[in-house]
């Protein structure tokens, strides 16, 4: 099947540039449309010379008409702004450098890296704040399996990014969001059933409740091993 995200992502350049004009500098795709996973809306990060409360208005006149071109609401950035934050948000950029395509402008990542401990400690915090999420949200389930079955799904997507963050800490992120994910479990240890158990519900919208209450102890265990690798990483 041919891919339609390019047309989207240039119906969403003429709506930017009827907004912004010249000051529109750069905008690129990214995320899972990219990786072939259509379900998803479609990302984009735009990068411009200004960004007021005009502007921002202009753009909530155009939100619903995104969200029914399947557009995600784009990330809109100054320039100068979006230079000085790359540190500030290691995870999220690092994903959009693994996986983005120009569709206007200048590619903005152009020699541009992450720093690796920058992308460390933000794992390091993230994958501790998963597993206390993981902890709190069992015991609100009140031991209830369908309580839990929501836990282990909606936190699936938040896992499987970690996952390839973790890969690219290791210096191997493969192509595609499923293949960086299981490189990433590869090299923190991680047990190949509760991994393949797990990133599964990305594409998944519902979780039977008994198979919840099985899954939800190795998954558990997997993201404490997960912090014990990230804590402990030296590169």
């Amino acid at each position: 099947m041919t891919s339609t995200w390019p047309l989207t992502a240039a119906s969403l350049v003429v709506d930017l540039q009827r907004i912004f004009a010249s000051r529109l500098r750069s905008v690129v795709a990214y995320g899972p449309q990219l990786d072939g996973d259509t379900d998803h809306p479609l990302t984009c990060l735009a990068l411009v010379e200004s960004l007021g409360v005009s502007d921002l208005e202009a753009c909530a006149g155009l939100a619903r008409q995104w969200r029914q071109r399947s557009l995600g609401i784009p990330l809109i950035l100054p320039v100068q702004e979006f230079q000085r934050s790359l540190d500030a948000f290691p995870l999220e950029y690092s994903e959009i450098i693994r996986t983005h395509a120009r569709v206007f402008g200048d590619d903005p990542f152009v020699n541009i890296s992450i720093s690796m401990e920058d992308l460390r400690r933000a794992c390091e915090a993230q994958v501790k704040s998963h597993l206390v999420h993981l902890r709190e949200g069992f015991i609100e389930s009140a031991g209830r399996p369908e309580g839990i079955a929501d836990l282990v799904t909606t936190s699936a997507p938040s896992f499987a990014a970690l996952l390839r963050s973790v890969a690219r800490l290791a210096g191997t992120s493969p192509d595609g969001r499923a293949e960086s994910a299981r490189a990433g479990a590869t090299a923190a240890g991680l047990p190949d059933g509760v991994v393949s158990d797990v990133l599964a519900l990305e594409h998944r919208s519902h979780l039977p409740a008994t198979d919840a209450a099985r899954l939800f102890p190795a998954y558990l265990g997997a993201v404490e091993q997960l912090a014990r690798a990230v804590d402990s990483w030296r590169g």
